[in-house]
């Protein structure tokens, strides 16, 4: 049986033969995967529903439909991107060509989560294949039956000399196994603790890093907002999943003068999109295993329980909850949530909550609820994070057109669309100096040339 040491090293080999640098392979590749993902969606749906209890619904939204998305977008601009980039040249290298060139880094390792596993796996993979790389990919441990259908896909498009998948259930003892490797890049999804052993290792090659981390996201709710609107919005992007998503709005800053509104607001929306029994509800997802489960169920204080609380422990399921009067002191506020709780915590001042939530780790993504310009301006101005939505929640993240990626202790690099094509090319500069005329003032000796070279290089 192969080493994973020489799985890499075929790999390395085959990228080499410069095969997959050609842009019609690329493009072949990527229509056959489509192709076979269409006839593979019905699986897929059921991997998800056994891993996530997840709706085909929710898994076509959010998750073969946005690869979907990423597979047509690159197969209708992969020719345009790769082009020569051609940029100014500046006077004194007259005469002369500049232009960028875009290049294959190689061997790629991608990481997958398991709150999206087969999404957040796929949608590098596209980028990088679209880029000219071969890949090692492994998903979740915590998705089996969806590394199971990814493997199945991947096996009837690509030799694993090519895209290679990796069986996840060893865990942590594989992943500690691949980063001993040599990659020439490597995208991790998953938190900031493995991010930073991922970044560590990547360090003992130099070897180039995205990773897409999460956080505690704020959403901001204003006075002045569509409270109906934002109530139904938030409920959505925090529900979608059951809370484990990395841009779900973790914790809720809500106006004082609408506070008691809009938590009847929600409370009336969580029944209206899941019924008046969430668990007992098709659409309603699970936490992916009894870890999660026990880790957000203790962020349940009952003393702030105003709404939900109730749990099913054989399903690994847990009602919306909605929480009031919460303080940064409070278990919940610890770390992100990646669960159904909502953290219901007051504002008076705007100027403040942008104080308090700059205080903190920079977040994946802000929201922000309300209908005056002046003050959208001001969140997005006087804030940092990987993305903002306003008047919506995660919405951003939907977008090929918009690039994705964290900031600080959120993250680092961004994808989607052309950024995931850029992310996974090497951008070589070149100059192409022409030969009839070559100008002897840069040659030594430069006795009586310094006053003629200031003036050029002003």
């Amino acid at each position: 049986m192969e080493t994973l040491r020489e799985k890499i090293n075929k790999q390395r080999e085959y990228f080499s033969t410069g095969e997959t640098k050609d842009i019609n392979f690329r493009i072949e590749k990527l229509k056959k995967l489509r192709d076979v993902l269409k006839s593979e969606e019905e699986k897929v749906f059921e991997a998800l529903k056994k891993d996530l209890m997840k709706s085909s619904f929710e898994s076509y939204v959010t998750e073969v439909a946005m690869v979907y998305d990423e597979i047509n977008m690159h197969i209708k601009n992969i020719k345009k991107w790769s082009k020569k980039r051609r940029v100014k040249t500046p006077l004194v290298q007259f005469p002369a060509k500049s232009f960028i060139q875009l290049e294959p880094y190689g061997v790629v390792l991608i990481i997958g989560p398991f709150n999206y596993p087969f999404m957040l796996t796929m949608d590098p993979l596209i980028g990088a294949i679209a880029a000219g790389n071969t890949a090692v990919i492994k998903p979740s441990e915590s998705a089996p039956e969806t590394s199971k259908i990814l493997k199945e896909i991947l096996e009837k498009v690509f030799d694993e000399k090519y895209v290679l998948h990796i069986n996840p259930e060893r865990g942590k003892e594989v992943v500690e196994e691949l980063l001993k490797e040599k990659f020439d890049y490597i995208f991790f999804t998953g938190s900031a603790t493995v991010g930073k052993i991922v970044m560590k290792a990547a360090s003992q090659y130099l070897t180039p890093v995205t990773l897409e981390l999460g956080g505690k996201s704020p959403c901001i709710i204003d006075k002045d907002c569509k409270l109906e609107l934002a109530a139904r919005r938030i409920v959505w992007g925090k529900l979608l999943n059951s809370g484990q998503t990395c841009v779900a709005p973790d914790y809720l800053y809500v106006h004082k003068d609408i506070e008691e509104e809009f938590i009847k607001k929600l409370e009336e929306e969580i029944k209206n999109q899941f019924g008046d029994n969430p668990l007992e509800s098709e659409d309603y997802s699970k936490m992916v295993n009894e870890r999660e489960f026990n880790r957000v169920l203790s962020y349940i204080d009952k003393e702030k329980l105003v709404f939900g609380g109730n749990y099913n422990r054989k399903t690994f399921q847990i009602e919306p909850t909605i929480l009031k009067n919460v303080t940064w002191n409070d278990p919940v506020m610890e770390r992100e949530i990646f669960g159904p709780i909502f953290p219901i915590l007051p504002f008076e001042d705007l100027d403040e909550v942008i104080r308090l939530v700059n205080s903190k780790d920079k977040p994946l993504a802000i929201y922000y609820f309300s209908e005056d310009k002046n003050k959208i301006e001001k969140v997005l101005n006087s804030t940092s994070s990987g993305g903002v939505t306003i008047n919506d929640t995660l919405v951003h993240v939907s977008s090929s057109y918009l690039p994705f990626g964290g900031v600080g202790n959120s993250g680092m690099g961004e994808y989607h669309g052309k950024y995931s094509f850029d992310l996974f090319s090497n951008k070589k500069g070149v100059m192409n100096r022409k030969t009839f005329l070559d100008l002897k003032i840069r040659y030594a000796p430069f006795q009586n040339k310094l006053t003629i070279v200031k003036k050029i290089m002003k």
